[in-house]
């Protein structure tokens, strides 16, 4: 599978990577041959957060890829913080907390470096610039090689763009959430990578019955259902295959993160991995056809 770089960044990863989260219950035999199968296929980017499981998902993730830590690309996320009763967690944005929790994900991810830390949302009246000092304090400390965020809102993505050095944006992008195409030209400019998150809707345009989804109706998803149906047929891949293949076909975008819990979701991306295809606009105008672009009514 070939490399691309990450943004402006020197971290060369593949087009498909692994969102663990739904990797649960730590090290378990099912989760560690997962993983093991991912790199073997190609995929070099793993994305957690320290979120996830209260830090068990960053456990995870350091013991089963220690034997090949120098060979991926280890991402995760900063900026919530879990309260002592475990019922929910607080948004925490500051300089402080962001260059104290690094340490604490660090000695999870069992490595002394993370390759991409991600501020995990974020809001128009948090203290960017103190965020962006903290991320960069942490970056002439060795303690991180990268950072970028995860955020859908475009006033927050737009400030980071010009304010900051970061090197991808992750974002939910598919077929049928188009919403975030609105700052792709900003981030094309700033040479900022997008790294897509839900590319499959959960299976909707794959096996599922059709329903609401966002803004559209179950009659728009069932005519999506049918544009990908034909088109995957035509073209004699999967439907898997021509989503993420219609995703990764925006050049702004250089990977996406696939969510995987088992060894047959994984080998249904083997095909993508191993016989990429590129997708004409014609193909593009196909597969949009009758389905409505949604717009970003907030944050903007």
């Amino acid at each position: 599978m070939a490399l691309t770089k990450l943004g402006h960044s020197e971290l060369e990863i593949a087009p498909i990577g692994i969102g663990t989260m739904s990797l649960k219950g730590g090290a378990t035999k099912q989760n560690t041959e997962v993983l093991q199968r991912a790199f073997e296929l190609g995929i070099n980017y793993f994305d957690t957060a320290d979120l996830y499981e209260r830090g068990m998902n960053e456990d995870m993730i350091g013991q089963v890829l220690a034997p090949i830590r120098d060979k991926v690309v280890l991402a995760t996320k900063v900026g919530n913080q879990w309260r002592s009763d475990g019922s929910t967690w607080d948004w925490k944005a500051s300089k402080s907390y962001i260059v104290k929790a690094v340490d604490a994900s660090l000695a999870r991810l069992n490595t002394d470096y993370i390759d991409l830390y991600q501020l995990h949302g974020g809001t128009i009246e948090d203290p960017i610039d103190e965020i962006i000092e903290a991320f960069e304090q942490l970056v002439k400390e060795g303690k991180i090689r990268y950072y970028g965020l995860s955020s859908i809102r475009p006033n927050v993505i737009g400030e980071y763009a010009r304010k900051s050095n970061i090197v991808s944006v992750m974002m939910q992008y598919n077929l049928l959430d188009r919403r975030s195409e609105v700052v792709f030209p900003l981030l094309e400019e700033k040479n900022i990578s997008v790294i897509s998150r839900g590319a499959l809707t959960q299976g909707l345009l794959i096996d599922k019955p059709a329903k609401d989804y966002l803004q559209l109706t179950s009659g728009e998803v069932g005519r999506a259902q049918r544009n990908v149906e034909k088109l995957a047929s035509s073209l004699g891949i999967s439907k898997t295959h021509l989503l993420l293949t219609y995703v990764l076909s925006r050049p702004v975008v250089d990977v996406a993160a696939v969510g995987v819990r088992t060894l047959a979701q994984l080998n249904d991306l083997k095909d993508i991995i191993e016989r990429p295809i590129a997708l004409s606009e014609k193909n593009r105008t196909e597969l949009e056809r009758s389905i409505r672009k949604l717009a970003y009514k907030e944050h903007l």
